[in-house]
């Protein structure tokens, strides 16, 4: 891939570099309490886990292109259904994971979004509604779907290698911090399953359809944006949870 869309790709990778937020190790390496948990997974579902589905039903119904639809109806039956992997929704895996945290399901009904999670879900909504399908797209498949680790699975010229997933997941923080059994990880080995195709997918659509430097342009701003009310959403659960950043030497040390 050269010229413009060689850069465009550059540059949503540098976007997708900085999501990684700095109290990201209090959850992922056991320091958080139960409670911060709960408030951090509770967030993370009203904000996008429970109308992941919804989200992408309104990308493909917008979207004009056959062969991007079909990609898109892959995802959304998988996340709708489970019927690629575990055979069960990926929002209804995400609730079976918290009851393996003992967290029950009423914990997750009625929630009050935080201030910097509601901007955020309120963007996500504008984009998916009421902008171009490709600018929802990416938001949707690339920015929300992805993390971190997109440029390592983008840039890859040779297949992943296999992986012991169960040793993974034996791994996995919430078992090893919070005594959480491997048997209710099923939407880690969900995401396992499908998510090589869905990231390559993503990206591909996304820049296959944005060839004109206007739709180009607008792509980024999308995900800059998406970036920065991201950002400020963890933020707010930070604060929230009365998480402070470590100072710069310590965090050095």
């Amino acid at each position: 891939m050269t010229g413009p869309l060689s850069a465009l790709r550059d540059d949503l990778l540098a976007i997708m570099d900085r999501k990684n937020h700095w109290a990201w190790p209090v959850f992922n390496e056991g320091h958080a309490s139960r409670s911060q948990l709960l408030l951090h997974f509770q967030q993370e579902f009203d904000v996008y886990v429970r109308d992941f589905p919804v989200l992408l039903s309104r990308v493909h119904a917008r979207c004009p292109h056959p062969a991007v639809r079909q990609d898109l109806a892959e995802n959304l039956y998988e996340e709708e259904t489970g019927k690629l992997s575990k055979g069960v929704p990926h929002p209804e895996l995400f609730l079976v994971m918290m009851e393996g945290l003992n967290f029950p399901r009423a914990r997750f009904t009625g929630i009050d979004l935080l201030p910097e999670a509601a901007a955020y879900r309120a963007w996500i909504d504008a984009v998916t509604t009421r902008r171009p399908w490709i600018e929802g797209a990416a938001l949707v498949t690339i920015f929300i779907e992805g993390s971190v680790e997109d440029r390592r699975r983008v840039e890859a010229s040779e297949p992943e290698e296999p992986v012991d997933l169960e040793a993974e997941l034996a791994r996995n923080a919430l078992v090893r911090h919070y005594g959480v059994d491997p048997r209710f990880l099923d939407l880690k080995r969900a995401h396992h399953m499908v998510e090589s195709g869905h990231r390559k997918m993503a990206w591909k659509m996304v820049l296959d359809h944005a060839a004109s430097p206007r739709v180009a342009d607008r792509v980024r701003r999308v995900l800059s944006r998406s970036l920065d009310l991201w950002l400020l959403y963890r933020d707010g659960v930070a604060r929230a949870c009365r998480i402070e950043p470590r100072p710069l030497a310590a965090a050095r040390r």
